[in-house]
């Protein structure tokens, strides 16, 4: 069943009180939506159905689930529900807005605020290899900022990579597409595979999640810078378990980056949890500090913002 694709909802279809307008994307967990509420205010709306559990084919509303599958679907869907719960306790600009959430058609949804803009890893893949330092450390300064408000929540994200930072036209950051529900699933039903995202999943993803602590997603905040400098992910953490693959930056020395940030990087990639930043505060004061005692200027991030928008203006 998990090599099917899920039929999603038809657009003009009255969800609740939201009118789906047209997909926007397709996940091996969800589908998310855009939609419009009783206003007409635009909304994404993710929908949970998990291709490894759950058919729903073309012309249908409610998925399909098998009996031996029941059990790990109702689950999931619990755990996305008070994903959505805890989330909608959020009130931070960096991180995504959750309206409501509820269940109906035998699932379960969660409404968003829509906003406009384009993925980091869209922006990553016009500038590949010329992603200004200023540029990262402007837009991963205030991605902390969100990330701290997630931990002191005792949330952890799960799914930090540069599809899951968007950029609003105005330039300022906002997390995206938590994977905490996804993890718990995992946990507790063994039966499912694994959703990591190669490269950015930290190695006590894959082998102790015992260890999983805010120190897993500064993992995956490193990652993501690093895939602002080089271009690409770094080798997967459970491959570099094995034999280690990944040269650090500061040994690397890519061209126009300084070596404060190519160490705070190769900082938060370390293997053992223990050796990476503990908090996002501590990471993101060395995301801020140039070199001892410089920190951003306070226009840094207004200059990084007009750059990003004239990006996205141009397509």
């Amino acid at each position: 069943m998990s090599a099917l694709t899920n039929a999603a909802l038809p657009a003009g279809f009255q969800l609740d009180q939201y009118r789906i307008e047209r997909q926007l994307s397709h996940g091996g967990f969800s589908i998310v939506y855009l939609a419009s509420d009783a206003t007409g205010k635009p909304v994404a709306i993710k929908e949970y159905l998990p291709n490894s559990l759950a058919l729903r084919k073309e012309g249908e509303i409610t998925p399909h689930i098998a009996s031996q599958h029941q059990a790990a679907f109702r689950y999931g869907m619990k755990c996305f529900f008070e994903e959505g719960r805890s989330l909608a306790k959020l009130m931070h600009p960096n991180v995504v807005r959750v309206l409501n959430f509820f269940r109906t058609n035998g699932t379960v949804y969660m409404v968003m605020e829509f906003e406009k803009g384009r993925t980091l890893n869209e922006y990553i893949q016009k500038h590949r290899g010329k992603v200004p330092e200023r540029f990262i450390r402007a837009v991963f300064s205030r991605t902390l900022n969100g990330l701290r408000e997630v931990h002191a929540h005792k949330m952890l994200h799960l799914d930090i990579k540069p599809s899951n930072i968007y950029l609003r036209t105005n330039g300022t950051p906002l997390l995206l597409d938590f994977g905490a529900a996804r993890q718990t699933l995992m946990a507790e039903q063994p039966m499912l595979k694994p959703m990591y995202t190669p490269g950015f999943a930290p190695p006590e993803q894959y082998t102790d999640r015992d260890k999983l602590g805010p120190w897993s997603d500064l993992y995956s905040v490193g990652a993501s810078m690093y895939a602002c400098i080089i271009g690409s992910a770094p080798p997967r953490a459970d491959e570099r378990i094995k034999l280690e693959t990944l040269m650090p930056l500061a040994e690397r020395k890519p061209p126009g980056y300084s070596m404060e940030l190519l160490e705070t990087v190769d900082w938060c990639l370390q293997l053992d949890p223990l050796k990476r930043p503990q908090s996002a505060y501590s990471l993101q004061k060395a995301v801020m500090r140039r070199k001892e005692g410089d920190e951003l200027p306070p226009g840094l991030f207004a200059d990084a913002s007009s750059r990003l928008k004239s990006f996205i203006e141009r397509g």
